[in-house]
């Protein structure tokens, strides 16, 4: 499913009722109806709707008429004069007075307010610029202290759609139903907080449209995951899942090593290769048991530059994908190192931890490379590799990974909340799956080597983040349920990949 900027939305509006003659009424009408199943739903006496000066307002005017005599007691509230609406707006009202319906020019109390037992949003909608303040946003404040339950339509008001800013202040709603496509700012925090439950309503939008290629960003579901998923022939032997070469640890920091290399093995790798300082093999062999070691020359903390030759010698035979960077040190050995697999490698590189902040140091590494490759930074490795703030960075992660991912010609994986993948080509894919529990050490290493496994599996380095984020947020939802938030690790999201592939596999024997 695709996600949409409110200028995208907008083109989408004007295109369904110009070119494709659907009246802008049609429209309303058909999110009014979509929006009353919720309200009937929850079988509310005490209804209080909201409405502001725009559309949004309008859907909200003929959500009310919808609903008269399905509803035991219904209140519209005007909340702008008649000079402040638009024309949409406007016939809203004319018809809802034709039914007899009256509206009420004012805010209400808040006895009504506390006599509401739902309240509908229907203020702004996606269009929003300013920042809500004065007697607005105190309104506004009252009814979130209120904790009353609230239905947002099309988007909480105060949410920026474009990037879940809060503008001023913003009403937190139970449920926010959008029309159409979801809208970025209930993917993006803050503003999916303040969404709640999000639901997405079809209600005539043409799927030309919709679905244009046009429309750079993507959300990644349990769909896009199923059709990204690797077959497993019968027929088959660990030859065909793909050789992976793990060039990770240092003394201090070998857990880090071995969390890529099982989570490649629990992704599905036929054979997975641990390359480690050699003054760590001994350690690392009283651990592991399906992963293959691989002791290169040591500098007495991290691999030495004098692995190079090792290395080359590896991947020109044996090696499918590589993982380089987590725990492996920073220092002018692994830069070297670093530096040698740029430019001589033949099959995908995925980077992260050390490895990025070695980029970061020396960015001419990327200039020349021969390697396919992906990087895996979290908000505080990007900031040092593009040189802004992680405050920036957050306030529009979309854009930042799409504009990082084409000035370094790289795909891109920004992780957080939510992760979000960019492929040189300005395509840009939200995921869906994780929890706060996950924000552990070591998860970023599970995420390193399930996308590595996957890349070595014969996916593209897009395909492969993208099932791969899916993935390590769906294992990790499964481990909460079990562990909850605060004893999760990053050792549990590897050890519930299994039962993540299971449900992806009973979805698809459906």
């Amino acid at each position: 499913m695709k996600v949409v900027t409110s200028e995208e939305m907008r083109e989408i509006d004007k295109l369904t009722i110009e070119h494709y003659r659907i009246p802008s009424e049609v429209l309303m009408e058909r999110a009014a109806l979509s929006v009353s199943k919720y309200v009937l739903e929850r079988q509310a006496k005490n209804l209080v709707v909201l409405a502001g000066p725009g559309n949004n307002g309008g859907d909200g005017v003929a959500l009310g008429r919808i609903l008269k005599g399905k509803v035991k007691n219904i209140k519209i509230f005007q909340l702008f004069p008649d000079d402040k609406l638009s024309e949409d707006c406007r016939k809203q009202i004319e018809i809802a007075e034709k039914f007899k319906i009256s509206l009420i020019k004012s805010f209400p109390s808040t006895r009504e307010l506390q006599e509401a037992d739902l309240i509908i949003d229907a203020i702004f909608g996606t269009g929003l610029r300013r920042k809500i303040e004065g007697e607005l946003a105190a309104f506004i404040n009252l009814i979130n202290s209120m904790k009353k339950d609230v239905i947002a339509i099309d988007i909480p008001s105060g949410v920026s759609s474009d990037t879940g800013e809060i503008l001023g202040d913003a009403l937190r709603a139970t449920i926010t139903v959008t029309f159409g496509l979801p809208k970025r700012g209930h993917l993006l925090f803050p503003g999916r907080e303040y969404a709640g439950n999000l639901f997405v309503e079809d209600i005539g939008f043409p799927d030309e449209l919709i679905c244009s290629d046009r429309i750079k960003t993507s959300l990644i579901d349990k769909k896009t995951a199923l059709s990204l998923l690797p077959l497993r022939p019968l027929y088959s032997h660990k030859g065909n899942y793909g050789h992976i070469l793990v060039i990770a640890g240092s003394v201090g920091k070998i857990g880090a090593a071995k969390m890529v290399a099982k989570s490649a093995l629990r992704t599905g790798s036929g054979l997975v290769t641990l390359a480690i300082p050699s003054c760590l093999s001994i350690a690392c062999h009283s651990y592991v048991l399906e992963e293959m070691i691989l002791p290169l020359p040591c500098n007495g903390q991290t691999i030495s530059a004098k692995a190079i030759e090792h290395i080359g010698n590896f991947i020109t035979e044996k090696t499918d994908a590589i993982a380089f960077g987590p725990g492996v040190g920073i220092n002018a050995d692994t830069e070297e190192i670093l530096r040698f697999l740029l430019n001589n490698s033949q099959c995908p590189l995925v980077i992260d931890a050390d490895g990025i902040t070695i980029l970061s140091k020396n960015m001419k590494l990327l200039e020349h490379t021969k390697a396919e490759t992906v990087i895996t930074p979290h908000p505080g490795e990007l900031s040092r590799l593009i040189n802004i703030s992680v405050k920036e960075i957050e306030k529009d992660r979309i854009e930042i990974a799409r504009k990082t991912a084409k000035e370094l010609n790289t795909t891109v994986v920004l992780k957080g909340a939510p992760t979000v993948i960019s492929d040189s080509d300005g395509n840009v894919f939200i995921n869906t799956t994780g929890n706060p529990g996950m924000a552990t050490a070591g998860a970023g290493d599970v995420l390193t080597g399930i996308i590595t496994s996957l890349i070595g599996q014969k996916l593209s380095s897009l395909k492969a983040s993208i099932l791969g984020v899916y993935l390590h947020g769906l294992s990790g939802d499964i481990a909460a349920k079990f562990k909850g938030y605060h004893s999760l690790i990053a050792s549990d999201i590897t050890d519930f990949l299994p039962r993540a592939f299971i449900e992806l596999k009973d979805e698809m024997d459906k």
